[in-house]
């Protein structure tokens, strides 16, 4: 073999082994770029998908930044604003409860009470019992939207010390009005004072531990939408129980009068069956008149067509 020819040799066998090691390492590489598209597909998707997340937060933001603001001003409003504020609220509990309005409850209604002055109640709640509910829901809440928002401590105390004193008033003036006997016979024995935000019931339970009991003595328990809504859907349950009762109590009384309708025709039918046996047997006294028997009316008759009647009819084909 000639040193040129082992030098061909030589380096195919070089390039071969060269070509064993490029080989494996130039597929991982281009697994690797695939890899690195795929990743970055998978961002380009995934971030498409964050910025309409973020989008969709912002726009959630603006919304609640809208309604805290509308808040805002309805608590910093005056008190007839504040009060349109928490029946609104108070509405919207009312119809997610599934109580329907002008039959299980009524926003409108007024009482006279004993100087002939009209009481206005925010809502009346019927229940099943012939009794009704009433829910006042006109509790100032200006002094704790101060104490919200307040930054120095000291103020925030006092505003807190106003917000409690505010439904402690409230809850003296909705016991003064004494809706238990303006409706009587029909009123339950407490009235159901509606705090339409739930931390503002909160802090002030925490800061006066006996004020739900002292609402309680005073024959008035206070309310959140929680709760509140808690209570309706047992009423709605209660109005629900009251009207399977009465579609039972229908379903028999129905039944019943069906039963008696069907007793009173097999009554009739059977005085019907008795009165054609009895016409059946004159019927059969008759026939026999006519057709049997020494003398029947058939033969007499038939013995004057004999005697020469003159006739174009034969009885005794009929």
């Amino acid at each position: 073999v000639t040193p040129e020819i082992g030098l061909v040799k030589s380096a195919e066998i070089n390039t071969q082994k060269i070509q064993a090691i490029l080989n494996p390492l130039q597929e991982k590489i281009q697994h690797f770029e695939n890899k690195v598209h795929e990743t970055q597909r998978v961002n380009i998707d995934y971030h498409g998908q964050l910025k309409s997340q973020i989008e969709n937060l912002q726009k959630v933001s603006l919304k609640m930044n809208e309604e805290t603001l509308n808040l805002t001003r309805a608590l910093k409003s005056e008190a007839k604003t504040q009060g349109n504020w928490g029946e609104l609220i108070l509405e919207k509990v009312l119809e997610k409860s599934g109580l329907e309005k002008g039959r299980e409850y009524q926003t409108q209604a007024h009482f006279v009470n004993e100087n002939d002055k009209k009481v206005y109640p925010d809502v009346v709640i019927n229940l099943p019992d012939g009794k009704c509910m009433i829910v006042d829901s006109k509790v100032s809440l200006t002094a704790y939207e101060r104490y919200v928002n307040e930054s120095d401590e000291t103020s925030r105390q006092e505003f807190l010390k106003q917000h409690i004193l505010s439904v402690n008033q409230h809850v003296d003036g909705l016991s003064a009005k004494r809706y238990h006997d303006l409706l009587q016979d029909k009123s339950p024995d407490f009235v159901l004072l509606f705090i339409p935000i739930e931390s503002a019931f909160a802090v002030a339970l925490q800061e006066q531990h006996n004020l739900y009991i002292k609402a309680f003595e005073k024959n008035i328990i206070i309310v959140t939408p929680t709760t509140l809504l808690a209570t309706l859907r047992t009423i709605d349950s209660m109005w629900t129980n009251q009207k399977q009762h009465e579609n039972a109590m229908t379903i028999a009384k129905e039944a019943g009068a069906l039963y008696d309708k069907f007793a009173g025709l097999i009554t009739d039918l059977n005085n019907i069956g008795s009165k054609i046996k009895g016409l059946d047997k004159d019927y059969n006294l008759a026939v026999n008149k006519l057709y049997e028997g020494n003398g029947n009316l058939v033969k007499r008759v038939e013995k004057l067509k004999e005697l020469g009647a003159k006739a174009t009819k034969n009885i005794l084909q009929q």
